[in-house]
């Protein structure tokens, strides 16, 4: 009897903390198809200028792990190129930064979560993110408990396009999990993130264990 109540018990827990499914997506086509993926498309940069009046963001900040508030121009030369595909969609600066680095990110809808992984062979959670936003030149401590710390707190309601969102999981005690939202529709938000179970998806926040687990949001680019 006690062997039943223990295996139940379990199988309980299991249904609890598994999210639903309804809500992922895990290819780039669904993502198009859902508008939350917009396909880059050719321009010629070089008949374009992009300076506009209104503030200016800065697009090469480094964030230091030792003051994790403040940004710093990143002069080291250690980050990668931007993908080929990485294109000029429009003339607002900060639009255009978080458009191409959502468009990078969901480049890696599909592969497979690894721990520890920051390329295409696999990621983890913060892997996925860190490696997404050093592409340009945004570096980002690596641990998503770390990430928590960077930038500015932002209530959930007033979540944007490229905010960085965290959860509690796994009955911890700090955040484990991080992910970058892509949409906000009403007080739906979609977002990107390398799950345990499925790798790099798109989920959202009305689904019932990330509504559980949620723990805050921030704000990276300003």
């Amino acid at each position: 009897m006690k062997n039943f109540i223990y295996i139940s018990f379990l199988l309980l827990l299991f249904t609890a903390c598994k999210p639903t499914s309804s809500a992922i997506i895990t290819t780039k086509e669904v993502a198009i198809k859902k508008g939350v993926y917009s396909q880059p498309v050719a321009v010629k940069t070089e008949t374009k200028s992009y300076q506009s009046n209104k503030k200016k963001v800065a697009t090469t900040p480094t964030i230091s792990q030792k003051s994790p508030n403040s940004v710093q121009k990143n002069t080291s030369g250690i980050n990668e190129k931007n993908d080929t595909d990485i294109v000029i969609e429009n003339e607002e600066e900060a639009s255009y930064l978080v458009e191409q680095i959502i468009n990078s990110a969901a480049d890696n809808l599909g592969i497979g979560y690894r721990g520890g992984g920051t390329t295409k062979n696999g990621f983890d959670c913060s892997g996925l993110i860190y490696s997404t936003f050093k592409k340009f030149d945004i570096t980002l401590p690596r641990s998503s408990n770390e990430m928590a710390e960077v930038g500015s707190k932002i209530d959930l309601s007033n979540a944007k396009k490229g905010d960085l969102i965290f959860f509690i999981n796994r009955g911890q005690h700090r955040i484990n999990h991080v992910g970058m939202v892509v949409e906000v529709n009403g007080d739906e938000v979609k977002f990107i993130h390398s799950s345990t179970q499925s790798g790099v998806v798109i989920s959202s926040i009305k689904e019932p264990y990330y509504q559980r687990t949620f723990a805050q949001v921030n704000r990276i680019i300003q």
